[in-house]
């Protein structure tokens, strides 16, 4: 997965944007977020870089800090994809995947410079037991996240027909 290890000064300048672009953790005290943050992992991807394949395990999900990503598709003609989402810091990517324990239907491309958060599921399974009111509060971000692109989507398509 070429992870960088959250630890020194780029763990520092990762857990400030993590803390500055989510949502998430500005519900939380300093204590929570810093419990929070202990278990993110942190990756850096340049432009044009996959972060993940279709096809490959979806063992992680991404939370975006900094620069913007693109998701795309397969389809049945061979070499050619379709764009199904660009995505700007604070979106978290991978989650349908991650929360099946499933190969990767998409693949996730750095369209800029990208500073990203990244959570296994070995690292949520571990949240989830040590501190599962934070577990659950993370999983619930997650959830809210799908749930409106999501909503999007059904805009799109109501707006087509």
């Amino acid at each position: 997965m070429n992870r960088t290890a959250g630890t020194g000064s780029d763990s520092a300048v990762m857990g400030a944007l993590l803390q500055k672009n989510l949502p998430l953790f500005h519900a939380l005290s300093e204590e929570q977020a810093a419990l929070l943050k202990s278990y993110f992992s942190w990756r850096q991807v340049t432009a044009g870089q996959e972060l993940w394949h279709e096809g490959d395990s979806g063992e992680y999900l991404a939370f975006i800090l900094s620069g913007r990503m693109q998701l795309k598709k397969d389809t049945e003609f061979r070499g050619k994809q379709v764009v199904v989402g660009v995505f700007s810091p604070g979106a978290v990517v991978g989650e349908l995947s991650f929360s099946r324990n499933h190969a990767r239907v998409v693949t996730a491309a750095a369209l800029e410079d990208c500073q990203l958060a990244l959570l296994t599921r070995s690292s949520f399974d571990a949240l989830v037991n040590d501190h599962p009111a934070l577990g659950v509060m993370l999983l619930e971000a997650v959830l809210q996240a799908a749930c409106k692109r999501l909503e999007k989507s059904y805009q799109r398509l109501a707006a087509i027909f």
